[in-house]
Parts: structure tokens; sequence; C-alpha cells
């Protein structure tokens, strides 16, 4: 199975996420009228400590799905944990960088019984991913995903991936707002796919003021994610609509992108065509969905091929 499989570089984020749930309302807790002299304490009454970041999730579906991901990322002085999970999956961790200095990139996340989050985010070690060199990479990878990270991260691995011939997936996500239109329309034209969901992408025809037709003369291959209406994937020839199939039950709604980009780019780096890449994508979206966090879902090969042919029937 892995012999079929091209390397793939996945330049994205590692972090850990720390999700608390916090059993009563935050309103309780805030004063509308005392905001200027906010101090408060929640005291939760769970803690998950999750592995995340767009390149570790990417990452870690693709190596279940028997795919050759080469995770390029950096980690924190406290990156044991992530990399000992990573050396049990057997994957290629020579190129994650860990930082002497900072920690590793991290989500404090508590959600109150409204469902109203409040979130923390701390960067950490991620800037230092700049020290790493597409060059540097002995393996050579015949595709990347750039993946949201800092933003000199994006613009510096998407001109060495172009610089190298290798061509790549541009998936900026939320970091769209840090790029600036200039740094993002020279991405866009470095890359050969752009991937986004629908709000994304009009952010991203907004930012450029490149309209969906414009988009095309710039990338080949245009792959708009539609959450439960599945997955448009545009070429200038062609518009293959990709519906959701249904979850046994939906978990947790986090990571089901990353998922289907791993689905969807595995299935890429096999060959396959983009009807059956975006089919993949979107089963692997489905194990995602049916387990709580980002890298908790586990399966076979053989057993996501017979959930696959369950549902679209055999591969081409």
């Amino acid at each position: 199975m892995h012999a079929s499989f091209s390397p793939i570089l996945v330049s994205g984020s590692l972090a850990y996420d720390y999700i608390m749930d916090f059993p009563d309302s935050f309103k309780n807790h805030i004063l509308p009228d005392h905001i200027h002299m906010l101090n408060v304490s929640f005291v939760v009454n769970t803690l998950e400590k999750n592995f995340g970041g767009t390149a570790g999730n990417i990452g870690y579906t693709m190596k279940l799905l028997g795919a050759d991901p080469i995770v390029f990322a950096a980690l924190g002085k406290d990156a044991d944990t992530y990399l000992d999970h990573f050396k049990k999956l057997d994957m290629n961790t020579s190129y994650i960088r860990t930082s002497k200095e900072l920690f590793t990139s991290s989500a404090y996340i508590t959600t109150d019984k409204d469902d109203n989050q409040i979130t923390a985010f701390y960067p950490g070690a991620g800037s230092e991913s700049t020290e790493l060199h597409v060059a540097d990479v002995t393996e050579k990878p015949t595709f990347a995903i750039i993946g949201p990270s800092a933003k000199e991260v994006m613009v510096q691995h998407a001109k060495e991936c172009y610089e190298a011939g290798i061509p790549f997936c541009f998936d900026p996500g939320q970091q769209i707002t840090t790029l600036s239109p200039q740094e993002l329309m020279a991405i866009i034209g470095q890359a050969t796919m752009l991937i986004g969901n629908d709000y994304e992408m009009k952010l991203m025809e907004e930012k450029t003021r490149w309209d969906g037709r414009e988009l095309m003369n710039h990338v080949e291959v245009l792959i708009t994610t539609l959450g439960s209406k599945g997955s448009v994937i545009a070429t200038k020839d062609d518009m293959i609509e990709i519906p959701a199939p249904s979850a046994q039950s939906v978990e947790d709604p986090t990571g089901a992108g990353d998922a289907y980009r791993a689905g969807f780019f595995s299935s890429y780096a096999e060959g396959k065509d983009l009807k059956t890449c975006g089919q993949t994508g979107a089963i692997a979206a489905l194990y995602a969905i049916e387990k709580y966090g980002t890298q908790n879902h586990v399966f076979t090969v053989a057993e996501f091929e017979e959930r696959y042919e369950s549902v679209f029937g055999k591969k081409e």
C-alpha cells in the first residue's frame, strides 16, 4: 500500500489544544456594568489535552490512510508528548523543529453550557517554522500543502516550493486576515490548487478583488468545502460536486476540514482523479466528525475502503 504513495510535504501548525467545560453560563459571572474592571475565575469540571494544529491533524489522517506525509512545522520545548504520539504512528518526524526557548503553540478553550467559548491562543514555537527550508528535505516530495501558520512561514514555504518546482495547494484558512492583498495574490499565483470553505473563499475574493473565474486563471484546481453540504471542485473545464455522506453521529465537527484535506491529497498522491480525491476527503471527514478531538479517530485502510465503497461504490 505504501509504495504507491509519493511523499507529501505538510506545512502548517502543530499545537496542543486544552479543552475545558464550564458547567454554568459565562453571563452569570460577567457583570456588564463592571467590564472595565474584569476579574473572573471559572472553575471547570473537565479538562482534555488534545493534539492539534493543521499540519498535525492532516498528517495524522494521512498516515492512517497509508500515505507518506512529511510534517513540516515546529514544536516547543514541551515537544516530547507530541513526538511520542507521532512515533507510535511511525510518522516521519525528521523535519519537525523543536524550539529551545518557546513552548508549543497552544489553544486554551473554555466552553460554557450555552456553547459560548472563550479562547486564549499562544502562537509560541510556531514562528520558528521559518527555520525549516524545503531545500533541506531529502525525500523529494511530489506535492505540498501550505496550511495556515504564521504569515512569514506561509510566504516562505510557498516561495520555496514554487522555486523547487514542487506543486502545492494553498490553504490559508483563518490566517487570510494576516496576509496583505499582495501577499495573498503572490502565493495564489505560485499555487497549483487553492482550498477553503465558502466563507474563506469569499474573503479571498474580496481581498484580491479576483472573483471565482479570475481565481481559475491563477490556479488549476479550486476546492470549496461547504460543511454539511459537501464540497465543490472546480477546474477550467469542469465543476465536480461531492455530497457530504451522513455521519453515524456528530460528536465534534472540529477537524473535519483537516481530515477532508488528508483524504483528498492522499488520494491525489496516489494518482486518483479529482472526483475520487473529493470522495475520499468526504469519507475521511466522517471519521473526524464521529470522534471528539481532531486526532482521536482510528481506522484501518481496509475499513476505510469498505466504507468508501458502501457510500460511493468501487474506486475507478
